[in-house]
């Protein structure tokens, strides 16, 4: 095996070299696989905030090594094997905490670092095969091929189409549970439903900022646009927005300032939450009652 661990700059490199010249073929295939991704990320990411299921997608997503691994080593697509082991660990996951053995967040923490233990382990075992771990780990937007933009796109039509047609249910379920549960939700059904969109998204997600910044991506551009609009419809399509704003900046920054494409992403999405929240109290202080408390800053972010 020969297990690349430095620095993933084949797409940095390529972009260097064409410096002048900066929509080429491959920054184009990168931009249009950004906004696709943020596309999906906006919208399932609301959820992701609403329900305080950040922990849970860190741990889908370092459950995705394992899936690559078998992927490579089994000789069929790396998108169906991180499919196919993170929904098997949804599975194993909703399944433990319906036994109650554990408190949520100590399953989460072992499940996630066994499964990211598992998966480097396999992944030893990919004799004569060259194997970019950096760029799994930390994505490379750069190198995304015509084939990547299927996957990405077919994703989001998937996972776009299942959110829009289950989003009275999802909002009521994220609402109130028990009231959902009266009105005839199967909530059991719903929340295996976000799970399987959760992995989707890994899969698609893990080419353009890496298994430990997928996260991130879901998280970032929607607790920035839960600061700028109330509407759960309008939060969904500011964090879209905000996606695909931090993917453009991101990439023509990391060609700029030749830094990893996928954490300049992360960092783009990072700034802007940076400059909205401070400003987005100073404007709830201005506009508050002079005998209104404050908003608890738990439900702000």
């Amino acid at each position: 095996m020969t297990m690349s661990t430095t620095m993933s700059t084949s797409g940095r490199a390529r972009a260097r070299t064409t410096a002048p010249n900066m929509l080429e073929d491959f920054v184009l295939r990168a931009l249009i696989a950004g906004v696709g991704v943020a596309l999906i990320a906006g919208a399932l990411g609301c959820f992701v905030v609403w329900r305080r299921m950040a922990y849970f997608g860190d741990s889908l997503a370092h459950s995705a090594l394992l899936g690559v691994a078998l992927g490579l080593l089994y000789g069929f697509s790396v998108n169906l094997g991180t499919i196919a082991v993170c929904s098997a660990f949804a599975v194993l996951l909703v399944w433990l905490r319906q036994k109650h053995v554990l408190a949520t967040d100590t399953l989460l923490g072992i499940l996630a670092h066994a499964a990211l233990s598992v998966g480097v382990v396999a992944v030893s075992f990919l004799d004569n095969t060259r194997f970019d771990l950096h760029g799994y780990l930390f994505g490379d937007i750069l190198t995304v091929t015509a084939h990547d933009l299927w996957w990405i796109y077919g994703g989001a039509v998937v996972v776009l189409g299942l959110l829009l047609a289950n989003w009275p249910a999802l909002t009521l379920m994220t609402i109130h549970e028990d009231l959902a549960r009266a009105e005839g939700v199967n909530t059991f059904l719903m929340h295996l439903l976000l799970m399987f969109l959760m992995t989707i998204v890994v899969a698609v997600f893990l080419r353009i900022v890496g298994i430990l910044l997928i996260t991130s991506m879901l998280i970032i551009p929607a607790a920035t646009a839960r600061q700028l609009v109330r509407s759960t419809g309008a939060m969904a399509a500011a964090a879209a927005a905000l996606g695909a704003a931090a993917v453009v900046a991101g990439i023509f920054g990391s060609m700029v300032f030749d830094t990893p494409s996928g954490p300049s992403i992360v960092a783009a999405a990072a700034l802007m939450f940076a400059v909205v929240f401070p400003l987005s109290l100073m404007v709830r202080a201005r506009n508050r009652a002079p005998n209104e408390p404050a908003e608890p800053a738990r439900r702000r972010a």
